[in-house]
């Protein structure tokens, strides 16, 4: 049938191939398994070994004010059972801004000494790690003293499953590279399996966006990582003071913040590269309408970054966890049962008004899945649906 010659078939698969590699090398997809809702930073030198349990408590007691706290009716009991279960997803102990600069000698008993407090921890959250001081010129050789140091000890007791390292300031593909090769010599030095080591990316510097050549900086910062890298974190206030936004408009929702965002968004789109929204540096603490006030804040950017498929952000003070969990619940649960009915109608082929394509069946099954592991939904309210299937999809 047709008159085309066969012989060209395999011609277009030989044509194609190295570009049939590249794209599957470079796209894998997203991996599938669970991703925390926020990382909660501390300071090094106020870590210690029931950091976890204090911040739930800590929590749980800002739930106390909870008529002020902007939630649907019903999380309460699913927030409140998630603080006392599982307060902190993911925790970065903070050896850059939120540690500052200090003499060498003092660093060197904060590394020890945190490190320590997370293998002693009476709670380690499922998902750790370790943000050093950047591959700048003035902060390189502390930041890899620290990081070397900080493994020494934890190595004692074996490396966490989910442990990753933040690295910050990037504003060049080289230094990722550089950072790339130390985690390859740790990995050496410590008998740690190959590629073992991962780090994220904190996207805080315009060039990080928009190098000098015109190119899109953080999708060339990717490659360089040669496989490392398991997130792109972005960071509100470092970004917006260098784009020279003042201080009081300075935010997750500025325009700059989106457009960075979005830059973000694209290059790390199917490379298995997650992404995480900054924080807001309001906190409620103070009186009840200060609380009041910051919560509200606090909810509606956590609602924003969610709808724009930020699936993650940061968390500073353990009032925030309260509108964390609250927030990302009702954004999952408010849009449960019609992801459900249309994943099913898709896959039964049925008529319903909404014409839904492969993808978006893939997004639907990824939204409940996501909803599902981060526990704002409850396997009977997906009924066939389970981890597995919605994985599979």
């Amino acid at each position: 049938m047709g008159r085309l010659d066969p012989g060209l078939l395999p011609e277009l698969d030989a044509l194609l191939a190295p570009v049939d590699r590249e794209l599957s090398r470079r796209y894998p997809g997203d991996a599938g398994d669970r991703q925390p809702v926020h990382t909660v930073y501390v300071p090094a030198d106020r870590v210690h070994a029931g950091l976890v349990p204090e911040w739930g408590a800590a929590a749980r007691r800002a739930l106390e004010r909870a008529p002020a706290l902007p939630y649907p009716a019903g999380l309460h009991a699913r927030v409140t059972a998630k603080l006392a279960r599982e307060p902190i997803e993911d925790l970065r102990i903070d050896f850059e801004d939120g540690y500052g600069i200090r003499a060498d000698d003092e660093e060197d008993a904060a590394v020890e000494a945190a490190a320590k407090a997370l293998v002693g921890a009476e709670v380690v959250p499922p998902f750790v790690g370790i943000r050093v001081k950047s591959m700048e010129a003035h902060t390189r050789r502390r930041s890899v003293r620290t990081l070397d140091g900080f493994l020494d000890v934890l190595l004692n007791a074996g490396l966490p499953e989910h442990f990753v390292i933040t690295l910050p300031k990037v504003s060049d593909p080289a230094q990722v590279a550089a950072f790339e090769t130390v985690c390859g010599r740790l990995e050496s030095a410590y008998g740690i399996p190959a590629e073992r080591l991962r780090f994220e990316i904190q996207i805080e510097t315009p060039p990080a966006i928009l190098g000098a050549d015109g190119t899109a900086t953080v999708a060339r910062m990717i490659t360089a990582a040669a496989g490392r890298c398991t997130g792109l974190h972005y960071g509100t206030y470092d970004y917006s003071a260098a784009c020279g936004i003042g201080a009081a408009y300075q935010s997750m929702e500025h325009p700059a913040a989106d457009h960075a965002k979005a830059v973000m968004q694209v290059a790390a789109a199917g490379t298995g590269v997650r992404l995480s929204d900054g924080s807001t540096n309001i906190l409620p603490v103070g009186t009840d309408a200060e609380v009041a006030d910051a919560w509200a804040l606090h909810a509606r950017l956590v609602r924003r970054s969610l709808e724009r498929g930020f699936y993650q952000g940061w968390d500073l003070h353990p009032a925030q966890l309260p509108t964390r969990y609250a927030a990302t619940y009702a954004f999952f649960r408010d849009g449960a049962a019609a992801a459900r009915d249309r994943l099913a109608a898709y896959l039964d082929r049925r008529d319903t008004g909404i014409l839904d394509e492969p993808a978006t069946a893939r997004a639907l099954a990824g939204f409940l899945l996501r909803g599902l592991r981060c526990g704002a939904l409850d396997q009977d309210e997906l009924g066939d649906f389970t981890a597995d299937r919605l994985a599979a999809l």
